[in-house]
């Protein structure tokens, strides 16, 4: 969403790029770090930092900072009250009774893509695939149906990013980086409807997804599946898998 300059809170601005420095990878930040990562000067970190300690969404032993416990009120509310968690869970709960595999539904934000529902019981715990996790699109079979379902120029917005060529991080040595490769794989995605990622973001961690649209056959969201290898073999994905999420993709269209 664009606003006028006038309406823009700077202050509030800098002080949400501080909180969102927290991640699985940095947990606990000083100000020097926070600054890095958040685009601030070391003085305003600081300042930002020890505001949202007073404010109880960070705890600090003085030197340190890190994520209190005040912040889930945010996503609380958001699960709480959010339509879209509330229509895609019973059928998420669905699959993974039938299957005893794990599921999800995911949205894209920016460079990545938020869970914001599943179910079932990992027998291959992914590093990180809780509720509200935040996973890299470019690495995700969900976050390249999302990337396939974008119209052509925004697609081309998405590769540019904010400096005019998106880096592309390889997360293990089977994700794909390079621009004219990572393309081809999003036309794929595009042509089937349908996306598998192997060992790409976490070795181990095969996923097929598909998308979700509403009526008026918008993308709102997709729906994956985390399996052991085997399942995600190519018979195995269109005689067992694939069918029971576009079935579901299809029943949801109505609702989402």
């Amino acid at each position: 969403m664009d606003i006028a300059k006038a309406d823009f809170i700077e202050g509030m601005a800098k002080g949400l790029a501080v909180l969102e420095s927290f991640d699985t990878e940095r947990q606990r930040l000083n100000a020097t770090l926070a600054a890095q990562r958040a685009g601030l000067t070391r003085a305003a970190a600081r300042r930002h930092l020890l505001t949202l300690a007073h404010l109880g969404y960070l705890e600090t032993d003085g030197s340190h900072f890190w994520l209190a416990p005040k912040v889930l009120r945010f996503s609380g509310s958001y699960l709480a009250s959010a339509r879209l968690p509330r229509v895609l869970q019973p059928t998420l709960n669905r699959l993974a009774a039938q299957t005893q595999e794990s599921f999800s539904a995911v949205v894209l934000d920016g460079a990545e893509v938020v869970i914001v529902a599943r179910s079932g019981q990992l027998r291959l715990l992914a590093y990180g695939l809780h509720l509200g996790a935040r996973l890299p699109a470019h690495a995700t079979s969900t976050g390249r149906v999302l990337l396939a379902s974008l119209p052509p120029a925004e697609f081309e917005a998405w590769m540019a990013g904010e400096g005019g060529d998106r880096a592309l991080p390889r997360l293990t040595p089977r994700t794909v980086v390079e621009p004219a490769a990572f393309r081809a794989l999003i036309e794929q995605a595009r042509r089937d409807d349908w996306c598998v990622a192997s060992e790409e973001h976490e070795l181990g961690i095969h996923a097929l997804a598909v998308p979700v649209r509403n009526m008026q056959g918008k993308t709102v969201a997709a729906l994956n599946v985390v399996a052991p290898p085997a399942r995600l073999e190519t018979a195995a994905i269109r005689r067992d898998l694939l069918p029971l999420l576009l079935d579901a993709a299809r029943e949801l269209r109505p609702l989402v």
